[in-house]
């Protein structure tokens, strides 16, 4: 994660199921739906003007840490999520095991 977005805290804005992260007055999300222990992460989503800045990836760490804090396990529906978990591999270990593509990861 980009040094500028450290100090950044992620949201969980239960009225509307994001989580989210706001940069520069631009705010960047997660959809996700809550089930029992399970996070499911629907849709990441980050406006034009932060593109290419680091903020989605910086949202999915982000988002990651706060999830594995409050003691949840993730199902990675939202193709960015997957792929960031894919490509590292030390999230796998908040991957709920019945995920349908956990042994894709």
């Amino acid at each position: 994660m980009k040094e500028e977005f450290l100090a950044l805290a992620v949201q969980q804005n239960t009225a509307t199921n994001r989580f989210e992260l706001t940069v520069d007055g631009h705010t960047a999300f997660i959809d996700y739906k809550e089930d029992g222990e399970r996070m499911h992460l629907i849709h990441t989503e980050s406006p034009e003007a932060l593109a290419g800045r680091g903020v989605a990836t910086a949202l999915i760490e982000k988002t990651l840490l706060f999830i594995e804090a409050h003691n949840k396990m993730v199902m990675p529906y939202c193709p960015l999520v997957f792929a960031y978990i894919k490509k590292h591999p030390e999230w796998k270990r908040l991957v709920h095991p019945r995920f349908p593509a956990y042994d894709k990861l």
